[in-house]
C-alpha cells in the first residue's frame, strides 16, 4: 500500500491524522469491520467532513498551519439517540451513572481516534515526536483558544488536570514568597468549598512559604448570588487588615461538593477594585457545563478540564494565563521539568517526558463529535442544565424536600436533598450510602453531608449532587427515585451500615 503523508494504520484501517470523522457511527462501524492484517486493509473515507478555517501560528520558533474544525450545519447527519447510545456502549448498563461530574465520559469515536494517536506513537515513536506530536498540541490549543475566547493561542496550556494547572499557579505563589515578591504573613483568599486538592496545595506551596490563608464561609443551601459576594468582601476586609496585602484569590467557578455555579465574573471585579495581584478561577467544571469567556471574566488564571464535560478521555485540561508583555509566561513553570524549560509555559508543557500525550491530542474530534448536536457546545450545555434542574425538582418532590440552590446556580449539576430519615450524621455515613446505593441499586451518586449549624431548623442533612450528561435518560434518576423510596418504605437508617 502506498504511503501517505501524515497517515498511519488503526486496527487496520488507513486514516488520515490530521481530521477526524463527522458521521462517528460510520467510522466506528466500519473500524469494528475492518479485515486482519493478512487479509488486506480498509481505507476509510466520509462524504460528509466539516467545513475548516486554517490558522497560522508561531511556536518555539516553529510555524504550523492549523486546521480548526468549524460547527457543521445540522441537518440528517445530526447524531440520533441511537447512536448516542452507541457512542456510550462501553457504559456498564445495569448503573444508572448520575456523576458524570466525577470523571466525565468520552464517546467511542473520540476513544477510538486516541487509540489511533496511541498507535501512531508506538508505530513509529521518532517520527512521531519529530512531525506530530507538537503541531498537534498546538491544533489543540487553537481550538481551545478560539472556545473561550482568549488572545493568543500561547495563553492556552495543555495539562494532565486542573490540580496541575493549580500546582503550576501555587508554585509561582511560593516562588514569589521565596524571592522576596510577596512578604511572610501576605494573604491568599479561597473559597470555603474549594476542591480538597486545591486545598491541600494551598497548603503546601502558600501556607509552607509564608503566606496566610483566609478561607470565605459560603452558606449551604443558597439562595442568591449575593450571599457569596457579601461574604467574598468581608473576606478580602479581613485579608487587608493590618496593612497586609491580598496576593492571590482562588475562586472556583463551580464548586464541586456541594455543586454551585459562583458568580466569578462579579468576584474577579471585586478583586481588581480592592487591589487583589492575582485572581486565579479554578473551573474543574467549567468548559462545556457554564459559559467560559477569558476576556469576560478576566481572571489572571483559568483552568479548566476537558475531560469532564468536553468528552475528551482522562485526562486532559487547559490552562489559560492572560498575556501582559512578550514574556508573560517565563515566570510559569510545569512543576515536571524536561528540556523544553524556559521555552515558555505551553511548550514546557507539551513535552514533560515519554508518555502518553493522547488525551491532549483528541480535542479536535472531541469537538467534532459535540459539533453534531444541535446547538453545538452551548446547546450541550443548555440541554443539560434544563435537564438536571427538571430531574432535581421530580426528585425533590418525590422525596419532600428541596433543591441546594436555585436553577440560575447550577450548570450541568445540581444538589438534591435526601430525606431526613435516612440518618445521615457524618461524612463516614454520606460515604457509605453511596457504597450501599451502588452495591445494592446499582446508582452512582456522590453525597455530601451538610451539618446542621446552631439555630438550623432545616433537618435535611444531607443532599445527592446529580449530573446530566447527553447519554443519560429519565429512567437513571427515576432508579435513584425508587431506589431511596424503597430505603425509606424499609425503614433503613445509616446506623445499619457498617
Amino acid at each position: 500500500m502506498l504511503k501517505t503523508k501524515q497517515s498511519t494504520y488503526v486496527n487496520n484501517a488507513l486514516i488520515k491524522s490530521t481530521f477526524c470523522f463527522a458521521d462517528t457511527s460510520h467510522f466506528l462501524h466500519h473500524l469494528l469491520r475492518s479485515p486482519s492484517p493478512t487479509t488486506g486493509t480498509l481505507t476509510l473515507t466520509t462524504a460528509n467532513l466539516m467545513a475548516s478555517r486554517s490558522h497560522t501560528h508561531a511556536m518555539n520558533g516553529d510555524t504550523a498551519t492549523v486546521t480548526i474544525p468549524k460547527r457543521p450545519k445540522l441537518g440528517p447527519s445530526s447524531i440520533t439517540p441511537s447512536q448516542i447510545a452507541v457512542e456510550f456502549s462501553h457504559h456498564d448498563p445495569s448503573v444508572a451513572r448520575i456523576n458524570n461530574g466525577s470523571f466525565g465520559s468520552c464517546p467511542q469515536s473520540v476513544l477510538a481516534a486516541q487509540h489511533h494517536w496511541q498507535l501512531q506513537f508506538l508505530r513509529q515513536p521518532d517520527d512521531f515526536y519529530f512531525n506530530h506530536l507538537k503541531p498537534s498540541i498546538l491544533t489543540s490549543r487553537s481550538i481551545i483558544k478560539d472556545l473561550v475566547n482568549a488572545d493568543h493561542v500561547d495563553e492556552i496550556s495543555l495539562v494532565d488536570n486542573a490540580t496541575t494547572a493549580v500546582a503550576i499557579v501555587l508554585q509561582h505563589c511560593a516562588w514569589s514568597f521565596a524571592e522576596g515578591r510577596f512578604h511572610k504573613g501576605d494573604v491568599a483568599v479561597m473559597l470555603h468549598y474549594a476542591y480538597g486538592a486545591v486545598k491541600k496545595s494551598i497548603e503546601a506551596y502558600v501556607t509552607r512559604a509564608g503566606g496566610h490563608v483566609i478561607e470565605v464561609p459560603l452558606p449551604f443551601p443558597v439562595t442568591s448570588n449575593d450571599e457569596i459576594i457579601v461574604e467574598f468582601r468581608k473576606a478580602l476586609e479581613r485579608g487587608k487588615a493590618d496593612g497586609r496585602k491580598v496576593r492571590l484569590a482562588v475562586i472556583d467557578h463551580v464548586t464541586s461538593m456541594p455543586s454551585v455555579v459562583i458568580p466569578v465574573k462579579d468576584l474577579v471585579k471585586i478583586c481588581r477594585e480592592e487591589g487583589v495581584d492575582q485572581v486565579f478561577v479554578d473551573a474543574a467544571h467549567g468548559i462545556g457545563c457554564v459559559d467560559v469567556d477569558m476576556k469576560d471574566i478576566g481572571a489572571d488564571f483559568y483552568t479548566s478540564n476537558l475531560h469532564k464535560w468536553f468528552f475528551c478521555p482522562p485526562s486532559v485540561a487547559f490552562l489559560y494565563c492572560r498575556r501582559k508583555g512578550d514574556n508573560f509566561s517565563d515566570e510559569l513553570h510545569h512543576p515536571v521539568v524536561s528540556h523544553e524549560y524556559g521555552s515558555g509555559l505551553a511548550v514546557e508543557s507539551a513535552w514533560i517526558g515519554t508518555r502518553d500525550y493522547s488525551a491532549q491530542l483528541v480535542v479536535p474530534c472531541a469537538l467534532e463529535f459535540i459539533n453534531r448536536f444541535p446547538g453545538g457546545i452551548e446547546g450541550i450545555k443548555r440541554t443539560n442544565r434544563e435537564a438536571v434542574v427538571q430531574m432535581g425538582s421530580m426528585l425533590m418532590s418525590a422525596w419532600g424536600t428541596h433543591l441546594g440552590c436555585p436553577s440560575h446556580m447550577c450548570g450541568s449539576m445540581i444538589m438534591v436533598g435526601l430525606p431526613a430519615c435516612l440518618g445521615i450524621s457524618s461524612d463516614s455515613d454520606a460515604f457509605k450510602l453511596r457504597t450501599h446505593l451502588r452495591q445494592c441499586f446499582r446508582v452512582e451518586v456522590p453525597i455530601y453531608f451538610n451539618p446542621r449549624k446552631h439555630g438550623d431548623v432545616d433537618s435535611i442533612t444531607a443532599y445527592a449532587r446529580i449530573s446530566h450528561q447527553v447519554y443519560n435518560k429519565v429512567e437513571d434518576y427515576y432508579k435513584f427515585r425508587d431506589a431511596i423510596n424503597q430505603l425509606v418504605t424499609d425503614g433503613f437508617t445509616c446506623a445499619s451500615l457498617f
